[in-house]
């Protein structure tokens, strides 16, 4: 059995600001969350995606974690039930990088855990 491909973009393809279409899943652990995230983004921690993919948003989602390696699984996870999801290659430190907005829950200046 082949594995599951896993549909994947880049900080640099992606149009910015990105469409209102396009729903973000960030897949990281709470302080990973806390400490920055993109503004408007779902925070479902990949260990909570099975019972929580009731919250993932309908339509086109681009799933995020720190590097993309967890944002993968869970990529790959929500397309086999039927979501149409895309892993963003580099993750939360890419989008750091790029210089993308993001925001922070602990008050101080948002960064990537």
């Amino acid at each position: 059995m082949a594995p599951a491909q896993v549909p994947d973009t880049t900080v640099e393809s992606l149009p910015d600001p990105l469409p209102a279409e396009v729903a973000v899943l960030d897949v990281r652990e709470p302080d990973e969350w806390a400490a920055g995230h993109v503004p408007g983004a779902v925070h479902i921690p990949l260990s909570q995606l099975p019972g929580r993919g009731d919250l993932v948003p309908a339509g086109q989602v681009l799933v995020v974690c720190r590097s993309g390696s967890r944002s993968a699984r869970a990529t790959v996870y929500l397309n086999q039930r039927g979501s149409e999801a895309t892993n963003l290659g580099g993750g939360m430190r890419a989008w750091a990088r790029a210089g993308r907005p993001m925001v922070s829950e602990t008050g101080g200046d948002a960064h990537v855990l």
